[in-house]
């Protein structure tokens, strides 16, 4: 497939080839620029991203979202992102690190059983960045593959780095009285094994899929003395399979007051 791309031009100089993609699903070059964009819309659509923002991406992978990011951020603002597999950000730093000085990416060894045998927890980890270091923050599919003290851990350092009155955009799987039933019986894609307000898809994977209760994740927001903006409804539980819905996951929105 990356000959096929490289014989139909679908290549870009900061994409890397299908076969070194691990965040989304693989893509040419023109798909996955294509969901960068997406990104960048949510982004100006739901926290009112700016040109001049300082903007932390925590899970950057291999630049899906800072490509888009490139062209919209000035010389006034700023993008650093950080991820657990170095070969991503080894990646980004030959790329769109050495063409953009205000783009920096990080690479940070914590434990994954996905990505990574490190032996430092994410419950342990500090972002490496000093306090009111950024106006926004967003992660992209990376906490729906973590578990509820790491999520919690997280929420607190996002609150450490975030400035007063900024924001955080965040994917998520969340589900609430009304459809739990349904999630736990999904044929493709359901979360069958229950536990204190959230649901696994795969008990013996701790970095597998977690679907949250929306109760829960409102409570994990205020132990971290941040605010609620909104929570926008997915398309991924497939009751109305509505592809306008602007995205597969659900949408959490919340700042630091």
């Amino acid at each position: 497939m990356d000959l096929k791309d490289r014989l139909l031009g679908n290549t870009h100089k900061y994409v890397p080839s299908r076969g070194q993609i691990y965040t989304g699903s693989p893509a040419s070059a023109t798909e996955y620029l294509k969901q960068g964009i997406l990104h960048l819309e949510h982004l100006k659509n739901h926290i009112d991203l700016q040109p001049d923002d300082n903007v932390l991406d925590i899970g950057s992978g291999v630049g899906r979202s800072a490509i888009a990011l490139s062209s919209y951020l000035n010389e006034n603002g700023s993008y650093d992102g950080f991820d657990v597999v170095k070969q991503g950000v080894d990646w980004c730093n030959n790329g769109l690190g050495k063409d953009f000085s205000n783009f920096n990416f990080k690479y940070v060894p914590i434990f994954n059983d996905l990505y990574n045998t490190s032996e430092l927890k994410a419950t342990e980890f500090q972002f490496p960045y000093e306090d009111l270091s950024f106006s926004k923050v967003f992660s992209v599919s990376l906490f729906t593959h973590m578990q509820i003290e790491e999520i919690q851990h997280y929420f607190h350092e996002i609150y450490r780095i975030l400035k007063h009155g900024g924001q955080c955009f965040s994917t998520f799987f969340f589900y609430d009285e009304t459809d739990e039933t349904h999630i736990a019986n999904l044929k493709d894609f359901g979360f069958p094994y229950k536990k204190d307000d959230y649901r696994l898809m795969n008990e013996d994977v701790k970095s597998g899929n977690i679907a949250i209760h929306k109760t829960k994740i409102k409570q994990m927001l205020q132990q971290s003395n941040l605010e609620l903006v909104t929570i926008v409804d997915g398309y991924w539980k497939g009751q109305n399979a509505d592809n306008s819905k602007i995205e597969y996951q659900d949408i959490l929105v919340f700042k630091k007051a």
